[in-house]
């Protein structure tokens, strides 16, 4: 078998803001070019659609977020549509990070917000405890399954609005040849690659992945993966990485 050896490295991610990334410790360790590039990009809903979605902002008393870009986009609407949300709204938060995150938009009092340790399930209780009243859950396009179930469970009295979307970005300045692995994080990372390079199997590339959904889109794409993490040997894609360099020598 002939090994390649990998020389360059596109991250589909964005350019990290400080230059402790552990993308650029383990380029440096590998002697290794890194280049970023986000594959995808999130693109707010207008408040024309949010209006076609039959959501009307002042009929709920609660919010439940699940990330900072909800949290964003939906303070951002409510402005755009002239909603001043009441000091008496509540919001039930997935983390206490997102919680914290609320102070960029309101003073922030703890009777309002209570929040879970991580994961959806973690929110049930306060459905339970609050099961009167009007939940609203800003949302991507995309809707976690376990979410949804969690929602589905409290038998609570909710409804989602779509405010902003993952769509995929302009690549077409972007040369694949120039790079000898290509590193992905989510199916929709992969799906932009398709859309932007539909000759993409004739590119000679190996492919990183991050999960098994981005794992099975791959695999659906037609790509062989040839680095995956997190796995118990490589919890990160970094550790991964570095690791198949070294074996490709």
């Amino acid at each position: 078998m002939i090994r390649m050896k990998i020389k360059s490295i596109l991250i589909s991610q964005p350019e990290p803001a400080t230059e402790s990334s552990p993308y650029l410790d383990m380029a440096r360790n590998a002697g290794v070019e890194v280049d970023f590039r986000p594959f995808i990009q999130l693109e707010g809903a207008s408040a024309k659609e949010i209006r076609a979605q039959k959501v009307d902002l002042s009929n709920y008393t609660c919010i439940i977020l699940t990330s900072r870009n909800a949290v964003d986009h939906y303070f951002r609407l409510a402005e755009e549509m002239r909603f001043a949300v009441p000091d008496s709204m509540r919001y039930i938060c997935q983390s206490e990070a997102i919680a914290n995150y609320l102070q960029k938009h309101i003073i922030y009092r703890k009777r309002k917000i209570c929040f879970g340790e991580k994961t959806a399930a973690d929110m049930l209780p306060y459905f339970k405890k609050y099961s009167s009243e009007k939940f609203l859950l800003p949302s991507s396009d995309s809707l976690n399954p376990s979410l949804e179930k969690a929602l589905k469970d409290s038998k609570i009295d909710w409804t989602r609005v779509i405010m902003y979307r993952t769509v995929s970005c302009d690549l077409s300045d972007l040369k694949l040849s120039n790079y000898d692995l290509l590193a992905f994080f989510s199916p929709l990372g992969i799906k932009s690659l398709v859309e932007n390079f539909p000759d993409y199997k004739k590119e000679k590339f190996k492919v990183a992945v991050f999960g098994n959904t981005t794992e099975a889109e791959a695999k659906k794409a037609g790509l062989s993966v040839d680095v995956k993490a997190p796995t118990k040997e490589n919890p990160s894609m970094t550790m991964a990485i570095e690791k198949f360099i070294n074996n490709s020598k």
